[in-house]
Parts: structure tokens; C-alpha cells; sequence
């Protein structure tokens, strides 16, 4: 049976594919790769379909070797040394590793989280039809460790296609913009807190996992000053806490929450906030 032995983790890797979407009643958020578009991408480049289970890498340092047999790899995601055997891989190609070759991700230079996918998917057991780690609920396979084998599934009916390499999904070094629609609460803030959210820069936290990234900025005033009886969120939501300062909430985000979202992230940014490095500038334009 194909495998990768994990010889060095770095700070976190998981296991995730595209999540598990419908359990919010049962307060299970939808959890799953946080930058989908990498994830996709570097399936496709090995011939998986979408929803094969990939390593989330954050930030580098992880080494592991290939065993039981060859494999075709691809990253995606952020941007840094990548090599095979100690040769250097392009991003964003798929590359045939023998047995025995040794895969390495260095620390990342531009984005934040490398996606790692395998021909055939990381094949973990699954926990409510998802191999995704929630990392709040503690749900699918564990954080992944130095000496932990990852079984590798088999290979898909398609082949490996032949794709150019596209530079153009780097992520950026410097500031980057952000699409915002309305909250739900938007009504709750005053008229220049809501101005502020788009006319200002506001620079990441050292304060940001999968379950949200918080921002530093100007504190937003709130019109409405009253307690809010916990509501439903999505991905992307911006809930503004009682010090004025806003949260993106991510994929392992709780399902509902009290504090007023003034703003919620578009559908096509979400994988740039996957991205965001604790320090980076960011920010808003309206969708």
C-alpha cells in the first residue's frame, strides 16, 4: 500500500478536502480546506477529483517520504521551496515522485498555507462523509505528527493532465483587497464605522487560525449597543467584538455567534484571507 511517512510537521498540517457542508443544525460547521481554489487546482493537477483529501501545510517545514510505490504530487497555496529528492519543483506542476523520494516544503515566502495533494487523495477514514479536520470541534483526523503514515488512495480513472504552470495564482507579498457584502448587522454601526471599514488599511493579527482572523484597526462604533441573541454565521463573516475590532470568521468558525457582523466576505476572496500573513495589510472594497 502507497503511503507518505511524515518525517517533520512543522507548526500544523491536516488532512481536508472540501468539508462537510448540511451538519450546522447539529452545530457542526462546515470545516474543509481553507484556500479551496489551491486545493482544486492541485487535485486537478494530479488527476483527483475536487473532493480528494489533500495536506494543509501552514507555513512549512514538513518532510515526508514517499513508500509502497511511485506518485504523482502537486502544491499549491502559498508560495516557497518545494523540492523532491532535493530537486526543486515548480509550483503549481505535478511531479512523479519514486518510491523512497523524500518530499520537502520549506518555509513559505508569499500566502501562508501550502496544499499538498497526492494522486489518489489522503485516504483517512471519514468522519460525517468528510476527511477534514475541524479544529474547533475537534472532529475528522488528527493534526498530523512526525512518524504518522498517511495512506494514500488509489489512483483516479484519469490521467495526469498536461497544464502549464499558471504564475498568476501567487499570492500576493504586499497589501491585498478584499470584497465585502453586506452583514446582516450592518445597520447596527454608525455611519463612520461603516465608512472606516472601507477607507482605512487594516493589518492582520497574530491572532488568526482556521477558526478566525482577527484584524487590527480603528474600532468600530456601534449605533446599536444592546445584546445580541446568538445568530447563524457563515464563512467570512466579520463580527465586530465589544473593543470595536473585527473578526473574519474561517471554515472552523462556531456555527452561530453574538457579537454583530457588519460585513461578510465574498465568495471569490475567501481563499485570499487563507492566505493572509499575521502583519500583512489588507483592505476592503465593496462586491
Amino acid at each position: 500500500m502507497r503511503r507518505l511517512v511524515v518525517e517533520a510537521s512543522g507548526p500544523l498540517v491536516l488532512v481536508e478536502d472540501l468539508g462537510r457542508p448540511g451538519y450546522a443544525r447539529l452545530g457542526v460547521a462546515g470545516s474543509g480546506a481553507l484556500d479551496r481554489g489551491a486545493a482544486r487546482l492541485a487535485n486537478r493537477l494530479v488527476g483527483n477529483p475536487d473532493s480528494a483529501a489533500i495536506l494543509e501545510v501552514l507555513m512549512g517545514g514538513f518532510r515526508a517520504r514517499v513508500v509502497g510505490g511511485d506518485t504523482w504530487l502537486a502544491v499549491a497555496g502559498a508560495w516557497g521551496p518545494v523540492t523532491v529528492d532535493g530537486r526543486p519543483v515548480a509550483p503549481y506542476s505535478a511531479v512523479r515522485a519514486v518510491d523512497g523520494a523524500v518530499v520537502e516544503l520549506g518555509q513559505a515566502r508569499r500566502g501562508l498555507r501550502y496544499v499538498l495533494a497526492v494522486r489518489g487523495g489522503i485516504d483517512e477514514p471519514p468522519v460525517l462523509g468528510s476527511r477534514s479536520r475541524d479544529t474547533l470541534a475537534g472532529l475528522g483526523p488528527d493534526p498530523v505528527a512526525a512518524g504518522r503514515e498517511l495512506a494514500i488512495g488509489a489512483d483516479p480513472a484519469a490521467s495526469v493532465p498536461v497544464l502549464d504552470q499558471e504564475a498568476a495564482f501567487a499570492p500576493p507579498a504586499d497589501a491585498v483587497t478584499i470584497a465585502l457584502g453586506p452583514g446582516p448587522r450592518t445597520d447596527w454601526f454608525t455611519d463612520a464605522a461603516r465608512a472606516a471599514l472601507f477607507e482605512v488599511p487594516w493589518r492582520v493579527s497574530e491572532r488568526a487560525d482556521r477558526v478566525g482572523v482577527r484584524l487590527v484597526g480603528p474600532a468600530l462604533e456601534r449605533r446599536v449597543t444592546g445584546e445580541l441573541a446568538s445568530e447563524a454565521t457563515v464563512p467570512g463573516s466579520i463580527q465586530v467584538s465589544g473593543d470595536g475590532q473585527p473578526t473574519i470568521l474561517g471554515a472552523d468558525r462556531p456555527v452561530t455567534g453574538g457579537y454583530p457582523v457588519i460585513a461578510v466576505v465574498a465568495p471569490d476572496s475567501l481563499d485570499a484571507v487563507a492566505q493572509l500573513r499575521p502583519g500583512q495589510e489588507l483592505r476592503f472594497r465593496h462586491a
